[in-house]
């Protein structure tokens, strides 16, 4: 997996932040929000210092919520927009945060001249950390929001305020990556109560910088359920699964940056999360061959093909395993 440099956005003159306001007025003036179902949800949006990820969580007894709420720009910010979600909230305020407006001044001039503000809830966090939160007066009970350092919790028609709270605790005290801790957080508001109306979708956004596969775009994970009677348990499922890829395409990563030390701790660190995996073991192994540890690198191989025959001969044909091709151990290891 190759990645390129990472190119320099350019700032977006002041004239379209202000068209972009403008624009989000009229939009505000043409779909009053009587017209929709409000988003009834509960969401977290967050920031990892240590890796510059931004994302968002969420989960309603809404279908597809996560086309609607979650919105997320490496570098730049993450937002949240729901109850009568306005959805040219989240690319709005992105171009204004890329711009350099803080969270406050973006938050202002989104509500400025929204009829229907009192109707909206926000959450917003820049690529700082700084967080900020909004939940209008005209919000169906329970709503409101949480704040702390990196991240923010709201939530809207929900069984009471322990579900804001269990959200924020819950980010504040899981450790790991941010995906691990938002998806938390999501489990902890609805064990905490959650939407009041019940479940139906949920959705896991988060960026990086060139997170996307092969570096080609930031979107690092993109996870939805979009109907399912208990979501948060399925979009844990698939987030799993999400994770342990997550990790091995980081050691490549770290290969190709030439860190192999780091490659193989990752790759450890995956076969330690995911014990039954053949991939992981398939993967370190591969790790360990690039940097010349054939002893260590055959006896991960070996594991991969207890688990899976059909690795065997996929190895013979792998490059990172070449130093081992004629090797007589790697051959007995191998065979079909």
């Amino acid at each position: 997996m190759r990645h390129g440099r990472t190119m320099r956005r350019p700032r977006l003159p002041l004239l379209v932040v202000a068209l972009c306001l403008a624009a989000l007025c009229a939009l505000a003036l043409a779909t009053p929000a009587a017209a929709g179902e409000p988003v009834a949800t509960f969401s977290i949006v967050g920031y990892d210092p240590v890796t510059g990820e931004l994302g968002v969580a969420v989960q309603s007894k809404f279908f597809a919520v996560g086309a609607v709420v979650p919105w997320a720009r490496a570098d730049v910010g993450a937002i949240a927009s729901q109850a009568y979600g306005n959805t040219a909230f989240g690319p709005l305020g992105l171009d204004m945060l890329e711009e350099g407006m803080s969270v406050d001044e973006v938050m202002a001039a989104l509500l400025a001249d929204d009829e229907d503000r009192e109707q909206r809830q926000v959450g917003i966090v820049d690529a700082a950390g700084n967080a900020l939160g909004y939940t209008g007066s005209e919000c169906m009970d329970w709503a409101g929001h949480h704040a702390g350092e990196n991240y923010t919790a709201q939530g809207n028609i929900l069984v009471s305020e322990k579900t804001v709270l269990a959200m924020a605790a819950a980010f504040e005290q899981t450790d790991g990556v941010l995906g691990e801790r938002l998806m938390t957080a999501l489990e902890a508001g609805q064990a905490a109560g959650g939407d009041s109306r019940g479940m139906q979708s949920a959705a896991i956004l988060i960026v990086k910088a060139r997170g996307g596969y092969g570096g080609y775009n930031d979107v690092y994970c993109d996870l939805r359920v979009d109907d399912a009677t208990d979501p948060i348990a399925e979009l844990r499922r698939i987030f799993m699964m999400w994770k342990e890829e997550a990790l091995i395409l980081e050691g490549y990563r770290l290969l190709e940056t030439g860190d192999g030390v780091a490659a193989i701790a990752v790759g450890r660190r995956a076969v330690e999360q995911y014990p039954e995996s053949a991939e992981c073991y398939y993967h370190l192994a591969c790790y360990l061959s690039r940097g010349g540890l054939r002893d260590e690198a055959l006896a991960e191989l070996r594991e991969a093909t207890a688990r899976d025959a059909l690795l065997g001969p996929r190895a013979r044909i792998d490059p990172d395993f070449e130093p081992l091709w004629q090797d007589p151990a790697f051959l007995e290891v191998t065979a079909e």
